[in-house]
């Protein structure tokens, strides 16, 4: 067998090799290796920081036709390839190839909608209370910002940093999540070709220890959006405020997906199947916690179970599979430790659970179903990160709204019911940062901010022109007569 083909960062307008370099496994199919990808060292970070630091005054100041430009050469050679990094997304990460697709083509999506926000930048011109002056409001870009992705969307997430980024005239230093570098490889090597000035896009991969500290504590670094755990971002979010450097920060959920009695129960299965085990539940959005009120609970709990034996789990690139494999051999023995946490806390399986074997060896599991659990339980507290979901009964839709909101999180929550009032009340008293209505508590649009409460997010909010309020700062001048 030949050598993976190996490859290095983008650093300065150059790829750079380095001394070491990781393998990247197909989770589908442990015999499949996708390529060897370079591993940084703090100086090679901190020269990836200079190089931003030197562009970002041509830069920040550039015309926004030739910004505008890149970012949507950019976005047509996604769309235009969403086949085939799709293809390398579902190999690395382990998506169906559907989802991977769609994953691909919302990136490609984001490219263009911020190549669109380079020409609709924006600010005021307001009267002074002061005869003969007058004051504008303008924004500018931040600086050079860190921007640190999580391995569960290698290429969307990405996208929704990098596209804002540039498009306001910051410079950018990007570390993917070590797990899954080829698309974040893939994408910097269109950046590379789309006509950005040397040292305005670099990127750097490896570990969090190594590379991702580096930029976190680096004074030359304006920002940091960071995308990932609890324990670290909070971590970041110390270091970054230390030293005054402005922070953005999406991290952990554990949603919740309401089922009143009069929910139509077929839609309210379905939406539940997919907010709690597509995309092999790795998603911040999923919801793992089915609070189903007293009148449909037994029906729920019962259809549920049916609807789940006829779920396909296997290789990402197999036609008819609804899941995937786990990511990694760490993330399958989390989702275990659950599993097995479940049963002795009292929880009763309802469905799946198990391995799953197939022609290939990978990390399949069979999504998993508790019933009879309570919300004490660390299976109804903590964020498993998988395909593993629990259903809680509660008395009224009273009770359902008050367990929703009895998290530490509060990034996404949904709700099935066919009553406008429950709907409308819902939405009001939901303490979450996104609300469902009749939909999975995961999938959102790209145009359209996204972002938590409490626990799961700190900073402002992600896409859509409110990305603004991250990457730019406000300037105010007073102008004399």
């Amino acid at each position: 067998m030949t050598d993976p083909k190996r490859h290095n960062h983008y650093i300065g307008g150059e790829w750079v090799a380095a001394t070491a370099y990781s393998a990247n496994i197909n989770p589908s199919d442990l015999n499949d290796v996708i390529g060897e990808y370079a591993q940084a060292d703090a100086a090679q970070v901190q020269t990836a920081i200079d190089a931003a630091r030197a562009a970002f005054p041509a830069w920040s100041t550039s015309g926004i036709q030739a910004r505008s430009d890149a970012l949507d050469k950019v976005g047509s050679e996604i769309l235009a390839r969403k086949e085939e990094l799709g293809t390398l997304l579902a190999r690395e990460e382990g998506k169906t190839l559907p989802e991977a697709i769609g994953e691909v083509s919302r990136a490609g999506n984001i490219f263009k909608f911020f190549a669109g926000e380079c020409l609709r930048l924006s600010g005021d011109y307001l009267p002074s209370v002061r005869p003969g002056v007058h004051v504008e409001v303008t924004r500018e870009a931040l600086g050079v910002v860190g921007l640190i992705t999580p391995w569960n969307f290698p290429i969307a997430i990405p996208a929704w940093k990098i596209a804002p980024a540039l498009a306001y005239g910051n410079c950018v230093v990007f570390k993917p999540a070590d797990l899954v570098p080829g698309c974040a490889w893939a994408l910097a090597e269109i950046i590379s070709r789309a006509g950005f000035p040397a040292g305005v896009f670099n990127l750097v991969m490896g570990s969090g220890r190594v590379v991702g500290d580096a930029i976190v504590h680096s004074p030359k670094v304006d920002g940091v959006s960071f995308t990932g755990s609890v324990g670290v971002g909070r971590q970041i979010a110390i270091s970054c405020v230390s030293r005054q450097a402005k922070v953005q920060l999406e991290m952990g959920g554990k949603n919740p997906q309401v089922i009143l009695d009069d929910a139509d129960l077929k839609q309210a299965v379905e939406l539940a199947v997919q907010s709690a085990f597509y995309s092999t539940g790795q998603r911040c959005t999923a919801s793992s916690r089915l609070i189903v009120t007293a009148g449909i609970h037994d029906k729920f709990v019962e259809a549920m179970a049916e609807r789940m034996r006829s779920i396909k789990v296997g290789h990402a690139l197999q036609a008819g599979i609804d899941i995937g494999p786990v990511v990694s051999r760490a993330q399958l023995d989390q989702d275990l430790g659950y599993i097995d946490i479940a049963r002795n806390e009292g929880a009763r399986l309802v469905a799946g659970g198990s391995l799953v074997t197939c022609d290939t060896e990978g990390y399949f599991l069979a999504p998993a179903l508790f019933a009879d659990s309570t919300a004490d339980m660390r299976i109804s507290r903590e964020e498993v990160f998988g395909p593993v979901a629990n259903i809680i009964k509660v008395a009224d839709y009273e009770a359902a709204l008050a367990m929703a909101n009895d998290t530490e999180f509060g990034l996404s929550a949904g709700i099935a019911t066919t009553s406008l009032k429950y709907a409308n009340h819902f939405k009001r008293h939901s303490q979450a940062g996104m609300v469902m209505v009749n939909l999975p508590t995961a999938g959102v649009d790209y145009h359209v901010p996204f972002g938590g409460r409490k626990g799961s997010s700190y900073g402002s909010r992600e896409q859509g022109r409110y990305a603004q309020e991250f990457y730019t700062v406000v300037k105010t001048s007073y102008i004399g007569s």
